[in-house]
């Protein structure tokens, strides 16, 4: 067992090692929208993107949903007979989506990894902050499998925390968003216990390396629909 540091809203962390599970998911949803810049307003974003895809009888898909709070939003925000399904790899992440959507006939959730996931045909699949998260020699086939699962005319939603094209970029990147963290209430050392948490574990790909995966599995009509800082929003259609 390592030694453990605060992270900022009551989350403890240790070094290389960040987990998305025990306590995490108490505080996540305030945790990640203090942490990511425009975390909300992206799925506000997404709900109007939504509108263009999701249709009776569509399929939409979470993949890393957490507690998922987006897929709450999305069946609040339509009415349209829609199956929803969030995916997971933490238990305790998805007890607290099913805890959200209690009742909702038409939401499933499944836990498992997103390396080897087979999915149904559908309309619209989200990876909300996900692929990051995703070992690259895994993140092509990942992918390709969203592809492939989409129906013509579906769309792919993907958000991600991006690299800079150099370092003099990243090195600007990274102190606006230093900077950012401290105006949300988190002090030096919470930032550095975070950011040593997540080594090897969030692993960015510059938005040409996204768009190289998205190229490569298919897609050819894809823009950027959200940018701050170096967090990015992609819509690919299909």
């Amino acid at each position: 067992m390592g030694v453990t540091n605060k992270a900022g809203d009551s989350i403890e962390t240790e070094n290389a090692n960040w987990s998305f599970g025990g306590d995490v998911p108490n505080t996540f949803d305030s945790h990640v929208s203090r942490s990511v810049p425009l975390y909300n307003e992206g799925h506000e974003l997404i709900l109007k993107l939504a509108d263009y895809f999701l249709h009776n009888d569509s399929v939409c898909y979470d993949l890393g949903c957490s507690t998922g709070e987006l897929i709450r939003k999305i069946t609040e925000h339509t009415n349209k007979d829609i199956k929803f399904i969030g995916v997971d790899c933490e238990n305790s992440m998805l007890n607290k989506a099913r805890g959200k959507s209690y009742g909702k006939h038409n939401v499933d959730f499944i836990e498992g990894d997103l390396e080897n996931i087979e999915l149904e045909k559908s309309d619209l699949i989200i990876c909300y902050y996900t692929i990051q998260f995703i070992p690259p020699k895994y993140r092509q086939q990942l992918i390709d499998t969203i592809y492939e699962s989409l129906n013509w005319g579906g769309a792919f939603i993907l958000f991600e925390k991006v690299r800079a094209p150099d370092s003099r970029f990243q090195d600007i990147m990274t102190g606006v968003y230093t900077d950012y963290k401290l105006d949300q209430g988190y002090n030096a050392e919470e930032i550095i216990n975070k950011s040593r948490s997540l080594k090897g574990i969030l692993e960015p790909f510059s938005l040409k390396g996204n768009t190289d995966l998205l190229e490569r599995a298919g897609f050819v009509d894809y823009m950027s629909v959200s940018k701050y800082i170096s967090f990015e929003g992609i819509l690919a259609i299909k």
